[in-house]
């Protein structure tokens, strides 16, 4: 079985990747001129961009498998879809998003539901991935802003009640979903939604992160709106501050999701906050 995996040096990809490994797979590898390859040792490594279409024919020549970590919210899904099919693959899974979900028209949300529709026209045997939130290392660009903040400030502000819903999913959790969906043929031609185990407010991560850490740390609970103001008058001139107001409005809604079909299906059975946050305060002390 030849797979191709893009996305390889990323942060879902990578996890991927080592899986891949121990099931004694060593995937070819679509990456840019410009990627960092130091950690893609004895693999095959096939040079491209997914906006270039003869670089992607290069890179699936005799694939059977396609496996797709690399972000379709950029444009290129449509494309990488068509060149699937014309190199005859036989199976692809694509990541996407819980956050084409979210009440917020995100700029990228219209593209990645877009590339969602393309990949079920296109006739592929195709599985579609949605993650929530992926932490689990220093690389998850979230929950390790928020370890590091607790280890050094007593106060914790948070805009809103804190109250609303989120279910981050541990990023080996969602490589394991990749690989359950290639494993079972009932995934072929349906979409899964791969979350944490339990959905839990925010208060209740900022409260399990500091148990972890051994910190106490004061929630400083701040309204909304007057926030929002002007962090997004702060956007509209260019100014670049730590948080974004998109974020600040994606913590104030929910956002669980039920992955009830990808563990009737697949056996998906994934890590509870705590214990994948356990791992990460582990490794980033």
């Amino acid at each position: 079985m030849k797979v191709l995996l893009t996305g390889a040096t990323g942060f879902t990809g990578s996890h991927l990747l080592a899986q891949l490994r121990e099931r004694g797979i060593t995937p070819r590898c679509l990456v840019r001129a410009t990627s960092d390859v130091s950690s893609l040792r004895d693999v095959e490594l096939a040079h491209g961009d997914l906006g270039d279409a003869d670089s992607l024919a290069r890179a699936l020549d005799g694939v059977d498998v396609l496996l797709n970590t690399a972000s379709i919210g950029f444009g290129h899904g449509p494309a990488l879809v068509a060149a699937a099919k014309t190199a005859g693959v036989a199976r692809a899974i694509f990541i996407s998003t819980s956050a084409i979900f979210t009440s917020l028209n995100a700029k990228t949300k219209s593209v990645r539901i877009a590339a969602e529709q393309a990949i079920r026209d296109s006739g592929l045997r195709y599985t579609i991935v949605r993650p929530t939130m992926i932490y689990g290392t220093e690389r998850d660009r979230n929950m390790i802003r928020l370890i590091r903040f607790v280890q050094r400030w007593p106060v914790m502000p948070v805009i809103g009640s804190g109250e609303h819903l989120q279910q981050p999913v541990y990023v080996d959790d969602v490589a394991r979903a990749v690989l359950l969906a290639l494993d079972h043929d009932v995934a072929i031609g349906r979409e899964y939604n791969i979350a944490g185990r339990e959905p839990l407010t925010f208060n209740a991560v900022i409260d399990t992160v500091a148990r972890l850490l051994g910190r106490r740390v004061r929630k400083l609970h701040l309204p909304v709106a007057p926030v929002l103001a002007p962090l997004q008058l702060a956007e509209r001139v260019g100014l670049k501050l730590p948080v974004k107001a998109e974020q600040i409005r994606r913590l104030n809604e929910n956002k669980a999701f039920d992955y009830s079909d990808a563990a009737r299906d697949l056996g998906y059975a994934p890590l509870s906050f705590e214990e994948g946050i356990a791992r990460e305060v582990a490794t980033s002390s």
